[in-house]
């Protein structure tokens, strides 16, 4: 029976090839389309903008706040200016502004330096500052002075051990420039005044000849004649 129903379906086919032709080819697209779905396909990318859970979202805008944070740098300075007053022999005198680690000379600077007459013994150039401090440069001839100078006192040793001091002046007919600047309230300037006036006028005939020097009065002069002598 199965025999006749085989022969019957091949006489169909026989009859119908272009039929046959038909559906064998409809099975072969069939079969290829679920292929190439299924296995040759490509993969789509997944987009970017697809919208993520609330929550997910603000986990990761913490995160970038807090990346962005840490990356920034620091505008803010930890130090505190300074604000210092700068008085006396400067040219410009005034209150400044200075950064916590300046110096006195930071702050003579900032006054546009010391003029001419200015008693550089008087200040400290490396000196720290402070707030609020002030600053002042005295003048040549004031008796103002923060460099130690040596003592013209040396002390000698009598008979019976006690101390007894004796005073050593400084000879302005021989002294140097050095010698002079170890005066009290006596710069460079001016002891170079003071040598000038020696070698014009042939020496100093008495201590109160300094009064011919420029920048030495009365007053400079009693408070220099304890250091000084013409012998």
């Amino acid at each position: 029976m199965l025999k006749d129903y085989l022969e019957k379906c091949r006489d169909i086919f026989e009859k119908n090839k272009l039929w046959s032709v038909l559906i064998g080819g409809g099975v072969v697209l069939g079969l290829g389309l679920v292929v190439w779905t299924q296995f040759l396909a490509p993969v789509q990318p997944v987009s970017a903008d697809l919208a993520l859970p609330s929550s997910a979202q603000g986990t990761i805008s913490k995160n970038s706040e807090k990346s962005v944070s840490t990356s920034e740098p620091e505008t803010s300075s930890s130090k505190t200016d300074l604000v210092v007053d700068v008085k006396g022999a400067v040219n410009k005198e005034g209150v400044y502004r200075l950064a916590a680690d300046s110096r006195v000379t930071d702050a003579i600077k900032a006054a546009g330096g010391l003029t001419a007459q200015a008693d550089k013994k008087s200040i400290n150039l490396a000196q720290k500052i402070s707030d609020e401090e002030v600053i002042y440069v005295a003048n040549q001839g004031e008796d103002i002075s923060v460099i130690s100078t040596p003592s013209p006192s040396s002390a000698t040793t009598d008979a019976s051990g006690s101390k007894e001091e004796t005073t050593e002046k400084i000879n302005l007919n021989t002294a140097t420039l050095a010698d002079l600047q170890t005066i009290s309230g006596i710069g460079q300037k001016r002891a170079q005044d003071i040598i000038d006036y020696r070698d014009n006028n042939g020496g100093f005939k008495s201590v109160d000849d300094l009064t011919n020097v420029s920048g030495i009065g009365e007053k400079t002069l009693e408070k220099l004649k304890s250091e000084v002598s013409v012998d």
